[in-house]
């Protein structure tokens, strides 16, 4: 069915109503960041992240991504980046850029000043909260990663430790789906092959009499041997931590994923010439990416001058 729709491309709509249009199991998986709960302001009239309470936003996204559930195949997959908001305490006055005071939008009055529920400088808990949503719409929640940067924004704040991660949650559309195990292992650290070579060594106490440790029956029924040498494991499956820094974009847009973190994602979401969806394609990385590793996508974006910008680093990628 992929070979009979277009691809390649973004569509300037809303993502609801774009996804509304596009056909049954089409996607192999779908890779976004949703605008964050009372952030920015993108001054464009339908915008999400701008609601009067995060219940509203919450629900909003809860359709967005029922839509996506509907357009992925069986055995698709979600992938959600999405950082969390404080309550604000009421300052009205508007950020600028001081280098692009005509450009990159900053934050009107917080819509997060006075929420019901709520106190001020309350940590809000959106990323947990859409997952739970989530979950109960009908989606599988298989796993919470934390992406950690090195080089987080700084934060004036000296009540709290400063933020430095965000989360990215996989959700799958079915109990079984596609992951890429093979393409997601990783180099076997030395203090874990050290761990096997113990849990596996003839010292092991839970595997010999007269120690005055019970011998466990789950090693009395492995006749593995001993780990020695070249038959250590040399990989791992990837660990749900991954610490991967921002990187500077000069255009007109805020928040911009880094490169590698969506080449993780898609290693282990999408196999090659596969179809990629991101119905929150802000300045097209995941766009970008999927064409530089042989995928294919289709990108939706409310913002017009957000779809150019996203269109126009796609092409110089592809020089």
């Amino acid at each position: 069915m992929k070979n009979k729709i277009k691809s390649n491309y973004i569509i300037n709509l809303d993502a609801l109503v774009a996804l509304k249009e596009l056909p049954n199991e089409i996607f192999d998986c779908c890779i976004t960041s949703p605008p964050y709960y009372g952030l920015r302001d993108y001054k464009v009239k339908g915008q999400i992240g701008r609601e009067e309470s995060p219940e509203e936003y919450l629900n909003k996204l809860v359709e967005v991504f029922d839509q996506v559930k509907r357009v992925l195949k069986k055995d698709g997959t979600l992938w959600i980046v999405i950082g969390d908001s404080y309550v604000g305490t009421g300052s009205k006055k508007e950020y600028k850029d001081p280098k692009n005071k005509n450009g990159r939008t900053g934050q009107k009055v917080s819509v997060t000043k006075k929420l019901k529920g709520y106190k001020t400088k309350d940590l809000i808990g959106v990323p947990w909260q859409l997952a739970l949503k989530l979950r109960e719409d009908g989606w599988y929640l298989r796993s919470d990663i934390i992406w950690h940067k090195e080089n987080a924004m700084p934060e004036s704040c000296k009540d709290r430790p400063s933020r430095s991660y965000e989360h990215i949650f996989l959700l799958s559309k079915s109990k079984k789906y596609f992951y890429n195990y093979e393409a997601m292992k990783e180099p076997m650290k030395e203090i874990s092959k050290k761990r096997y070579i113990r849990a596996r060594g003839k010292d092991n106490k839970y595997l010999k009499e007269n120690t005055g440790a019970k011998i466990q029956s789950i090693n009395e029924a492995r006749e593995y041997g001993e780990y020695i040498g070249d038959n250590v494991p040399q990989f791992r499956n990837s660990r749900d931590i991954w610490t991967i820094n921002t990187n500077a974009f000069k255009g007109k847009h805020y928040a911009v994923f880094p490169p590698k973190l969506v080449e993780i994602c898609i290693k282990a979401a999408c196999p090659n010439n596969g179809l990629i969806l991101d119905p929150f394609m802000g300045s097209g990385t995941v766009g970008m990416v999927a064409t530089k590793m042989n995928r294919e996508y289709i990108g939706i974006e409310l913002n017009e001058d957000y779809c150019k910008m996203a269109k126009e680093r796609i092409e110089e990628n592809m020089k």
